[in-house]
């Protein structure tokens, strides 16, 4: 996937990073992309974080102990980015832009240009690199990722002309649908990454690894009662699942402390809900696909049904 590789792929040097890094966030959220370099244990700053929600920002600034303040990416221009020094520090500029528009669970609205949809914003990363690139100093590597409809048909046209657009300042892309359960996530969740290179630089994305978790690895033996959702809507799915065959009514009306230790599994083999109570019990819980937001709580397609329902009726 993404551009293909030709014989000068083989001939271009590999990127490397080598100078300290100076990140900058777009639609920064809570700061994964800080989370990520973090946990790599690579030697970066907090240089700029740009996000929109009071909250997420909040949450940012708890999280990494910075100060940065929420700001509107409408408002942001080239030069706020401040790069400068490029001989001394590698800036990494990353642009998850929203997916709410692009999203099979959403109105599919696209990302067209001037469309003034939220996923549109990233035409405003367009025009903020314009910016740094009449002032003569782009970001040395772009990293985005979002779901993967923004190559998708309804976006194609669009997702073609925004590569296009990098190549034509100077970027080489790079892109291809990942999935985290073949990078150490207990999680069927694929989405697309694309790594830009400004300069003649090749990349490879990294090989997948064996996955030696599951989903009981994430789970917690006991759970505080007030995380238990009470309500007609709990009420009405689990009887839906009974109703579907997803779930056994026997199982459905344990008590919570035999719940808690009745291990579920999603059987991968024939693609079901499996919840198996005392009688050959699996002893671990296998990749969990990514339930949609559609689906509003529990995945509805065939090859997706999963989910860990603990119940009691009132």
């Amino acid at each position: 996937m993404g551009e293909q590789l030709s014989l000068f792929d083989f001939i271009k040097e590999p990127i490397k990073v080598t100078k300290p890094i100076r990140l900058i966030e777009l639609f920064a959220g809570y700061g994964s992309q800080s989370l990520a370099l973090k946990r790599l244990g690579a030697s970066f700053e907090y240089y700029k974080a740009i996000e929109f929600d009071k909250y997420a920002m909040a949450s940012f600034n708890a999280i990494h102990n910075t100060e940065f303040v929420p700001t509107d990416i409408r408002n942001v221009k080239g030069a706020d980015l401040e790069i400068v020094h490029k001989e001394h520090y590698t800036y990494l500029l990353t642009y998850s832009f929203p997916c709410t528009d692009l999203s099979i669970a959403g109105k599919q609205a696209g990302m067209a240009r001037g469309s003034g949809t939220r996923s549109g914003l990233l035409w405003e990363v367009e025009r903020i690199l314009k910016e740094c690139n009449e002032l003569g100093n782009l970001p040395d590597i772009l990293v985005m990722e979002n779901v993967t409809e923004v190559h998708g048909k309804k976006n194609r046209v669009h997702f073609d002309e925004w590569c296009e657009f990098l190549s034509n300042i100077g970027y080489v892309n790079y892109w291809e649908d990942l999935n985290a359960a073949d990078y150490g996530v207990a999680q069927h969740r694929v989405r697309c990454f694309m790594v830009s290179i400004l300069g003649d630089y090749s990349f490879k994305f990294p090989e997948p690894i064996p996955l030696n978790t599951v989903m009981k690895d994430y789970l917690e033996d006991e759970v505080d009662e007030r995380f238990y959702v009470k309500s007609q809507k709990a009420y009405d799915l689990i009887i839906k699942l009974i109703d579907d065959g997803k779930l056994s009514e026997d199982n459905a009306l344990t008590d919570r402390q035999t719940d808690r230790q009745t291990d579920r599994q999603t059987d991968r083999q024939t693609d079901r809900l499996c919840v198996d109570g005392t009688i050959n019990k699996p002893d671990k819980i296998n990749v969990a696909n990514c339930i949609k937001t559609k689906d509003r709580g529990f995945s509805n397609h065939r090859k997706e049904e999963n989910g860990i329902v603990e119940s009691r009726f009132y």
